[in-house]
């Protein structure tokens, strides 16, 4: 792992679950930063909004990183993806994790807080966070995903 900070965000389903979440992954990975981008109550929010603010700080690092957390993952896996440069990704399981990381080089781990139980998503972050992209073939076709945001 060479990035340095992880910037965390939720809309109001999820706050309970990354407050949590941040606090579980402080102690297991020490030497990374968790940065809490909000939102700060279960009060109502628009996702869309604390997905950009992670998306851009993800982007602005050499290997940024985010996790974003939502009611299913699914809103906040396509508004962070409208951001150049983030290949958010939508993990329900261990395996989906990996892969993401694996094969499609992942910036952004995108969790359903009403969909998994959090000793699960506590997990898959974990693998998600330790796992190296592998590059070679799966090099070309990231390239191909960020050639797409160069077209109309």
């Amino acid at each position: 792992m060479t990035h340095r900070t992880v910037y965390v965000g939720s809309d109001h389903a999820g706050f309970l679950f990354k407050n949590q979440l941040i606090k579980k992954l402080k102690t297991e990975f020490p030497d990374l930063d968790f940065k809490d981008m909000g939102c700060d109550s279960e009060a109502s929010v628009d996702y869309p909004v604390v997905a950009e603010k992670v998306a851009r700080m993800v982007v602005k690092e050499t290997e940024g990183r985010g996790i974003l957390i939502c009611g299913s993952g699914l809103g906040m896996c396509v508004a962070a993806n409208k951001i150049r440069g983030i290949r958010a990704t939508s993990s329900w399981n261990l395996e989906s994790a990996r892969l993401s990381r694996e094969h499609n080089n992942s910036n952004i781990i995108c969790l359903g807080a009403r969909l998994l139980p959090e000793p699960l998503a506590f997990d898959a972050v974990k693998v998600w966070l330790t796992t190296a992209f592998l590059g070679d073939r799966h090099l070309r076709r990231v390239q191909l995903i960020e050639k797409l945001e160069e077209k109309p």
